[in-house]
């Protein structure tokens, strides 16, 4: 064990975070995504007893977000007609604020087919068991300056 190190992230999750750069990117995705096969060329983290909003703020702790682009945070837009609420993205954003001063500034929206396709370029995946729909987020990493 660690002290100041989030129980929630697993060794397997912090070499992850340790070894990404900046600009690349990981998905923490609700239990219906489909990590392992969008992530086939990625490294796919289980995490299926945890929720996404637990797992954003164990790795915002640890894990500083992109400063050179506008929306170093994208959720996955729902799709046109389908009736789904989703109020998880209001969690995220006081997530956010918690730990970054842009808050909901930097949060940006990709349509679902083509957050597939970015999510395959992501370097990690981390797949929880949360049952939000559309509760989907994708970081970019950004550089540790102190």
């Amino acid at each position: 064990m660690l002290k100041g190190i989030p129980k929630i992230l697993s060794p397997e999750l912090l070499k992850v975070l340790c070894e990404m750069g900046h600009a690349d990117r990981i998905v923490i995705s609700d239990g219906n995504f489909p990590a392992e096969s969008v992530g086939k060329d990625s490294i796919v983290v289980r995490l299926d007893g945890h929720g996404v909003p637990e797992v954003l703020d164990a790795i915002l702790q640890v894990f500083p977000l992109d400063t050179y682009v506008d929306h170093p945070v994208n959720l996955m837009k729902v799709m046109k007609g389908d009736p789904v609420e989703t109020p998880i993205w209001n969690v995220y954003s006081y997530i956010l604020k918690q730990h970054d001063d842009r808050g909901s500034d930097m949060i940006g929206h990709i349509e679902r087919f083509a957050f597939y396709e970015e999510a395959k370029k992501a370097y990690a995946i981390v797949t929880t068991g949360e049952s939000a729909l559309y509760a989907n987020i994708m970081l970019q990493k950004g550089v540790v300056t102190s």
